[in-house]
């Protein structure tokens, strides 16, 4: 036979963690047909002397949702070797959306994924082409999109379709629950994934209420993962923030019989050495044999904000009055407040009430105020001699307390100073132990979210940097099982994340001398000149995504070779003609 494409000489990790081995792969009709040795001719070859040849990445935590009718090629996330996204986690997402709830939904979204509200508004349109999850599921088959895409059900959404405003206010009645129930189900039978859903306390939505989800009681929760099981699939995804829920996880895989996924495993999420007996707990649970994954991430979680918005500081009480202000004249007045003032001030030193407000008390209170005092001015635009200063060292030679100097900048820039701070993950040691766990899920890339705030979805390339070549914490092959075949069986996504024959080509070729991502630079490409943080990738040499390869950074694709993959498989697994 003839290959479309032949990839020759490379060192072939095939994502199920075994050992590598030097080889060639023969692809025809967007499939594999030869694994190790390909002698038939091809009608284009790719080089891959002294290169990794890997199932491409499959990065389970996403937030696509709304991108990906302006960007088919969901960047930045293709460019790092990730060929499959799974979208709608935390519970959030725009299906099912009614039409006089889409505004609510957007705000939803630039409130607690970073999502800018003009971008949104103009990336999406005045007329979306779907109401219904079922809807939403056929529009993304039908537009096309460059990596495949696989969708949860998310109950923010859902609880909007049900409730309506009210959602972010009470509890559900019974009639209303029914209504979520089925939703869900609908949702499964349409090709959802699974069932997502966050109980955060860092998540705020519209109007700076609770986001919907938040408001429902635990009865309503394995309900809805009840639903979704009725079906005999589908993952739970259970976004708790920085406090694990260990009891209501083995509820819910009791109840259901479904694996769940849990985020977030946190370096410093409940103070120094926390995650230790979490881990502990979450492989008790394991060896017991229940389905439950805690899920960390690759990278330090470094938030970068401004004070129109400081999402950084959401889950301060004396931040309450700034997350419904109204306008930016209230939000200026509230920072200049002394009271305010005064009262931030003894919550950093030491000396307030916050962990009272905290669900993890005192612990979780330590976790952020360490990264508070790792602070850094990224961006004063009325003088640029502060940018990259740290805060306290800054404070220290303005003979200011690094409240009154952080607020002030705020202030003098109307409120477009930047500050980048660490939220957690920032503890090297922690890390490693968290990293090299096989039982940890690597996620938390956040692709499509926190826009102008972070860019993490470029995790998979830097784990083989810092994780594989820096520190050597993971072999290659640890790193790419982690990155491929263990969060495709994980999230039960059963054609992708493995080379072998018969296999979808999903392929990423990269130098694993060279390999890592980039630094952050902030562009304006988003709809309405947006702006948001990319980080490029260096070392990776080709992305394949059934049997074609993708573009290099900033291209457009000639053909959309994803697929939607309902249910976790696609139904074609073919080229795009």
């Amino acid at each position: 036979m003839t290959y479309d494409l032949k990839i020759v000489g490379g060192t072939i990790i095939d994502g199920t963690g075994a050992e590598r081995y030097r080889g060639d792969v023969g692809i025809a009709d967007g499939r594999i047909v030869a694994l190790g040795q390909a002698t038939d001719a091809a009608r284009r070859t790719i080089d891959a002397g002294g290169q990794v040849v890997a199932p491409g990445f499959v990065d389970v935590h996403t937030h696509y949702d709304a991108q990906i009718f302006w960007d088919p090629m969901l960047t930045v996330s293709p460019w790092h070797g990730v060929t499959t996204v799974v979208i709608g986690n935390c519970g959030f997402g725009v299906a099912p959306t009614r039409p006089d709830h889409r505004r609510l939904i957007l705000q939803t979204l630039e409130r607690v994924e970073g999502m800018p509200l003009d971008a949104l508004d103009a990336g999406m349109g005045a007329e979306w082409p779907f109401v219904s999850f079922t809807e939403y599921m056929d529009a993304i088959e039908a537009r096309g999109s460059a990596i495949n895409v696989a969708v949860m059900a998310g109950h923010t959404p859902i609880r909007l379709f049900a409730m309506g405003e009210e959602a972010a206010e009470r509890r559900a009645r019974p009639d209303e629950l029914a209504v979520m129930k089925q939703l869900v189900r609908g949702a499964i039978d349409a090709g959802a994934i699974g069932f997502a859903t966050s109980v955060s306390n860092v998540h705020y939505g519209f109007g700076g209420k609770p986001v919907p989800s938040r408001l429902a009681d635990f009865d309503e929760i394995l309900a809805l993962s009840q639903a979704m099981a009725a079906s005999g699939q589908g993952i739970i995804h259970y976004n708790v923030g920085r406090l694990p829920r260990f009891d209501e996880y083995e509820a819910l895989v009791a109840a259901t019989g479904r694996p769940l996924s849990w985020t977030s495993l946190l370096s410093y999420g409940m103070g120094p050495g926390a995650h230790r007996n979490h881990l502990a707990r979450a492989h008790d649970q394991r060896d017991r044999g229940l389905p439950i994954h805690p899920q960390s991430g690759a990278r330090p979680i470094t938030l970068e904000f401004d004070f129109a918005m400081p999402m950084a500081f959401d889950t301060w009480h004396n931040f309450a009055p700034a997350r419904t202000a109204q306008s930016a004249d209230e939000l200026r007045r509230h920072y200049a407040d002394r009271g305010f003032r005064d009262a931030f001030k003894a919550e950093v030193d030491g000396r307030g009430t916050n962990h009272q407000h905290f669900p993890g008390g005192t612990g979780e209170a330590a976790g952020m105020l360490a990264g508070f005092r790792r602070m850094v001015v990224s961006s004063f635009t009325p003088n640029p001699a502060f940018n990259e200063r740290p805060l306290d060292q800054l404070a220290r030679e303005l003979g200011s307390h690094p409240i009154d100097v952080m607020l002030d900048l705020a202030l003098q820039s109307d409120l477009s100073a930047r500050f980048r701070m660490p939220r957690a993950n920032f503890d090297e040691g922690e890390m490693a132990e968290i990293v090299s766990d096989p039982l940890v899920v690597l996620g938390l890339g956040d692709g499509g979210a926190h826009l102008s705030q972070l860019c993490d979805a470029c995790h998979s390339t830097y784990l083989l940097d810092h994780w594989v070549r820096e520190t050597g914490v993971l072999t290659l092959e640890q790193a790419v099982h982690r990155l491929t075949g263990h969060t495709a069986q994980v999230f039960g996504i059963t054609d992708r994340g493995r080379l072998a024959l018969d296999r979808p080509a999903d392929v990423v070729v990269f130098d694993p001398a060279t390999v890592g991502a980039g630094p952050l630079e902030r562009i304006h490409d988003l709809p309405a000149g947006a702006d948001r943080l990319v980080s490029r990738p260096s070392g990776v040499a080709a992305v394949i995504v059934n049997g074609r390869q993708l573009p290099p950074p900033g291209g457009r694709a000639e053909h959309l070779t994803g697929r939607l993959l309902r249910n976790g498989r696609a139904r074609s697994n073919g080229t795009t003609p």
